[in-house]
């Protein structure tokens, strides 16, 4: 099982990876998968993202108290009503509601968590 965890570590961080380049894949929830897998097959891949810069500071405050960045809450929020704006425009009969449905959810759960 440590292998499965450490391949799926990553995968994790070679997403997030992309997600620093691509506009609407989010990176940071990717880096606090990564730290997940790490800690159960890597303890030392584990601790350098937890002491990365850019990283570790949200990972910490989401293991700590589940909170979010504000800027991070923004950016989530807006790409999900983005979404969910195209697909209400670019889709056809009931399948428009789907992405709006997800956002509303989404967006919901992201706005109630705390602010770190």
């Amino acid at each position: 099982m440590r292998f499965v965890h450490l391949a799926l570590g990553i995968m994790s961080v070679a997403t997030g990876f992309v997600g620093i380049f691509l506009p609407l894949l989010p990176t940071v929830p990717f880096m606090l998968l990564a730290a997940f897998f790490f800690a159960r097959s890597n303890p030392e891949w584990e601790r350098r993202l937890i002491e990365h810069p850019q990283f570790g500071p949200h990972i910490i405050a989401w293991r700590e108290r589940g909170a979010i960045s504000r800027r991070g809450k923004m950016a989530g929020i807006g790409g999900l009503a983005i979404s969910a704006a195209m697909g209400f425009f670019f889709l056809h009969d009931h399948w428009r509601y789907i992405p709006l449905s997800v956002a509303l959810i989404c967006g919901t759960w992201i706005a109630t968590r705390p602010t770190k």
